[in-house]
């Protein structure tokens, strides 16, 4: 992609700071003119006369009436967010006085900026590269420590270098390849085929932890589902508002309370965890516990860590034989409730390595589960480079789909043409990853899901 500064037309403003009153608004303007467009309404410093990256104070003026006392900021090009001439002001949290500097500026012929624009502009102007930029939505919306440092990650460039290693080492044997078909009459190989095959199998290796990555890292994104299972009044209630903290879900010594699914977030240790209570599982001929019953299991379905909570070796008993019908792959843990009236089975089953023994009333021993809970999820990461994103995820599939069929390829002894084919499908589709080849419809679909101002 090209990499000049491309100075827009067009010059776009709008509000950065989030709407509603606050103690200053801070409305960014980018474009071609626009540091001339707001000196005309300054009354300060000249703005034109400025150097870049400081801040004058001032009043904002629609003729002779002051709008409000303001800072702006002046940023030049290239050294500006967006590689343009940008000028940020920072007035009070008013809406009206926002509304208003905003007026004044569209009639002085800017327009108010689509989302996601300034962060558009940043990445068409070579400020960074398709991952960075969705690194920035990402890093505004991370609401966990963890979530925070794989956007950060990302927007220091760090899954982008791993991408770059991959496609640059691939370019050379794609270029090789490309020249024994300009000599296809001579029969000559430039491209030694071990050579290739021991470096797909090299980007395969490097590729495929990126792609086991993404569940662990969309459930950074996300929050971990946790569901709690068990039958009814184990505790799976009680247990849910000890580890919120607060009295979500009603607890009764009723059987069958609970009749829907009910779930809440919670942050441990840098981590979002979303908890779901659901309802006791057991036979029923109540049409609406029923209900609750099937969500349930729905619930159960979907998350990551399922726990399954039982109070005497009965229920413990039903659990086990639930659990054996889920897929090996979901972790489960086995949560022995009510050990301040049952201690006798607590001590009973103490040896099982299995068992973490609590009292979600009294919440004792609730820091063992919270600590289990996060070791299971650490327990799944591959690497500094989590894959978060839906979009690099299924591109990352087809990107190993197409080294697969290098791989085959090979071993068929097919024609240069035929592996050529492949490698330009790889190429390609690790260049959509980062946008070295894009869309408008792409970059369209992108950044419609930023926020106005960024």
């Amino acid at each position: 992609m090209n990499t000049e500064v491309i100075q827009q037309q067009e010059v776009i403003c709008a509000l950065a700071t989030p709407s509603g009153v606050g103690a200053i608004g801070v409305i960014r303007v980018s474009g071609l003119g626009s540091i001339a467009m707001v000196n005309s309404v300054f009354k300060g410093k000249n703005l034109e006369n400025a150097e870049s990256h400081t801040v004058h104070f001032g009043t904002i003026n629609a003729g002779d009436e002051i709008i409000d006392e303001v800072l702006v900021s002046v940023f030049k090009t290239p050294r500006s967010f967006t590689k343009e001439d940008s000028v940020e002001i920072s007035c009070h949290g008013s809406d009206y006085i926002i509304r208003q500097i905003l007026k004044l500026l569209i009639t002085k012929g800017a327009r108010v900026a689509k989302p996601g624009e300034f962060t558009q502009r940043a990445f068409l102007n070579g400020q960074f590269d398709l991952v960075q930029a969705e690194a920035v939505a990402d890093l505004i919306a991370a609401d966990s420590q963890a979530s925070h440092k794989t956007a950060l990650n990302q927007l220091r460039g760090g899954f982008s270098k791993k991408l770059a290693s991959l496609r640059s080492e691939l370019i050379h044997f794609a270029s090789l390849i490309e020249l024994e078909l300009d000599f296809g009459e001579e029969d000559v190989e430039f491209a030694q085929r071990d050579d290739l095959r021991r470096l797909i199998n090299a980007l395969l290796s490097t590729i495929e932890p990126l792609i086991s990555s993404f569940d662990f890292g969309n459930a950074i994104k996300e929050g971990v589902p946790v569901a709690i299972i068990g039958s009814p009044n184990v505790g799976k209630s009680t247990l849910l508002n000890a580890l919120l903290n607060e009295e979500k879900a009603i607890v009764t010594s009723i059987a069958g309370t609970t009749r829907d699914v009910i779930e809440d977030t919670i942050v441990l240790d840098g981590l979002k965890f979303r908890f779901i209570d659901t309802a006791g599982i057991r036979e029923t001929n109540d049409v609406v516990e029923s209900i609750g019953i099937g969500r349930s299991k729905a619930a159960m379905d979907k998350a990551d860590i399922v726990i399954f909570l039982f109070d005497s070796e009965v229920t413990l008993a039903e659990n086990r034989a639930l659990a054996a019908s889920l897929p090996a792959s979901k972790e489960v843990l086995f949560v022995l409730n009510k050990t301040d009236i049952n201690p006798s089975l607590a001590s009973e089953l103490a040896g099982s390595l299995d068992i973490i023994p609590i009292s979600a009333h009294t919440q004792q021993n609730l820091p063992a589960l919270t600590r289990k809970l996060v070791s299971l999820v650490h327990g799944q990461a591959a690497g500094d480079t989590v894959v978060t994103n839906l979009r690099h995820y299924e591109h990352l599939m087809k990107t190993s789909d197409s080294l697969t069929d290098v791989l085959n390829g090979l071993s068929l002894g097919v024609t240069g043409d035929f592996l050529a084919q492949d490698i330009r499908l790889a190429l390609h589709h690790l260049g959509e990853i980062t946008g070295t080849i894009v869309t408008d419809d792409l970059l369209d679909n992108i950044f419609s899901k930023f926020c106005i101002g960024k």
